[in-house]
């Protein structure tokens, strides 16, 4: 298939040309998956580093959750999936890049909307944890202590052993409060409706 050949190449944007237009004239052959996989992988790979501009992680997020939604059965299906971590791993990073940037500058509000995405949308990731113990420092920081005492029990429930834990415990001990959960918290919420908490 050319697709393949482009794939091989380097030639990313000729072959995601090349495949769509086979899953446009074959939507329903056996290579069709093949086809979708190698769209999705031409994506991947032009994943940039953590601090550029995210949009080819996005469009790669799209294309494999395709893969995986579309042909959940085909070999490519399983290779699909771990990519798909991968590039939810990446947008996480790239969230938590300027949740750190606003929180040095002073901004704990937009580094809690910066937080709330990776808590909220990528919980399956590495960056759950810092997330949790960075929105327990900025609540701290703005006085809402009992949203930062939840933060820290979310992430001591969850991850207990976790390095990130032991920093949000002590923020939380230091600032006169205990982690403590409050069940009304949108961060309680949010690992409820996911079952983690």
């Amino acid at each position: 298939m050319a697709a393949y050949s482009y794939y091989q190449a380097g030639a990313y944007d000729e072959c995601v040309s090349a495949a769509q237009r086979y899953i446009t004239l074959h939507p329903g052959s056996a290579d069709a998956a093949y086809a979708q996989y190698l769209i999705g992988s031409s994506n991947f790979d032009e994943i940039p580093d953590i601090t550029r501009d995210q949009a080819r992680t996005e469009k790669a997020l799209g294309t494999l959750e395709e893969v995986s939604r579309k042909y959940p059965s085909s070999e490519y299906a399983a290779s699909a999936k771990q990519k798909i971590e991968v590039a939810r791993d990446q947008l996480a990073g790239k969230e938590m890049q300027i949740g750190r940037y606003y929180l040095e500058k002073k901004d704990y509000t937009g580094a809690i909307n910066r937080f709330k995405v990776v808590v909220t949308r990528y919980q399956t990731t590495r960056h759950v944890e810092e997330a949790l113990m960075r929105l327990a420092e900025s609540y701290m920081a703005l006085g809402i202590v009992e949203e930062a005492q939840t933060a820290a029990a979310v992430l001591g429930h969850n991850f207990p052993d976790s390095v990130w834990y032991k920093h949000a415990y002590t923020l939380v001990k230091t600032g006169g409060g205990e982690p403590t959960e409050n069940q009304g918290s949108w961060i309680s919420r949010a690992f409820k409706k996911v079952g983690l908490g």
